[in-house]
């Protein structure tokens, strides 16, 4: 690898010292880079970071600085370019940034000499169909999840839940999360689902704080396909919910609206340095934040 993107959440590194530090080292020992500044963890301040990049740029290898939502939004901004990412800790747990600070420059070595591992991560697609709207669904894509929540001054929300076009459940709750295997660890592992392994191919279906002593976490094939139906719940109020992607600003949703969601085409490329299982990760990260 030669050519580098340094992705920075500016919050997270005051006067872009560490960034700095990183540009010079790379550019010192062989490398070229490009820095991308913003509030990267803040879906919406930031832009689109695809927007300040030419179109012939080639980068090798994106350096995301800061935390989970850092490599989140790098990686929805630039899916498209299918650069593989490395994500550096600034923040707090980040199960989506293997490196701490005091590891970048030993890392950089290795990038620089292809010394390194690569992993595929699962995302998925969404559809949503607007009632009345006609046949064109908007279309995003989460590597993360898919959340559905209630909206406005709703107690719960009616989501009736189809896998396969059969009737899996109803359920009256806060919402719903469509999970990966890698966002097993974030607002799904917070709604009491389960934790999988990033390496899997799996979909986790979670209610949020379901009206039953029944409703649990259910574990999907990557080839199964979930349709969410927003049911009425109350008369005089028109949105019901509200669906977002990875964190984005959700769609309003009412009534009828309907989501169908499913294994993407696309994947997400994660640079892997360290011979560390999962778990063993997942162990420290969770010890160490208590």
């Amino acid at each position: 690898m030669r050519n580098f993107l340094i992705a920075t959440n500016f919050i997270k590194d005051d006067n872009l010292i560490f960034t700095s530090k990183i540009e010079h080292y790379i550019s010192t020992h062989g490398g070229s880079c490009k820095k991308i500044i913003g509030e990267t963890d803040a879906p919406d301040s930031s832009g689109d970071i695809s927007y300040k990049l030419e179109k012939e740029e080639i980068f090798d290898c994106i350096i995301a600085l800061g935390g989970d939502g850092t490599i989140l939004k790098v990686s929805r901004d630039l899916r498209d370019m299918n650069i593989p990412i490395v994500g550096v800790n600034l923040g707090t747990l980040g199960f989506l940034t293997e490196i701490e600070p005091d590891q970048i420059f030993p890392v950089i070595d290795r990038l620089l000499t292809d010394d390194y591992e690569m992993e595929e991560r699962m995302n998925i697609s969404g559809a949503i169909f607007k009632e009345g709207a006609g046949t064109v669904p908007y279309k995003d894509v989460a590597l993360n999840d898919i959340v559905v929540t209630r909206a406005g001054f709703s107690r719960v929300i009616g989501l009736k839940v189809y896998l396969n076009g059969k009737v899996m459940d109803i359920y009256e709750a806060d919402g719903v999360i469509i999970s990966t295997p890698t966002g097993s660890t974030g607002y799904n592992l917070s709604a009491g689902g389960p934790i999988v392994s990033p390496k899997t191919n799996l979909i986790i279906v979670t209610p949020i704080s379901p009206h039953s002593l029944t409703s649990k976490s259910i574990v999907l094939s990557s080839e199964d396909e979930i349709m969410i139906e927003v049911l009425k719940m109350r008369k005089a109020q028109k949105e019901e919910a509200i669906v977002s992607f990875d964190g984005q600003p959700g769609t309003q949703l009412s009534a009828g609206d309907r989501i169908v969601i499913g294994k993407a085409c696309s994947v997400t490329r994660m640079i892997k340095l360290f011979d560390v299982s999962f778990y063993e990760v997942l162990r420290e990260k969770i010890t160490n934040h208590l």
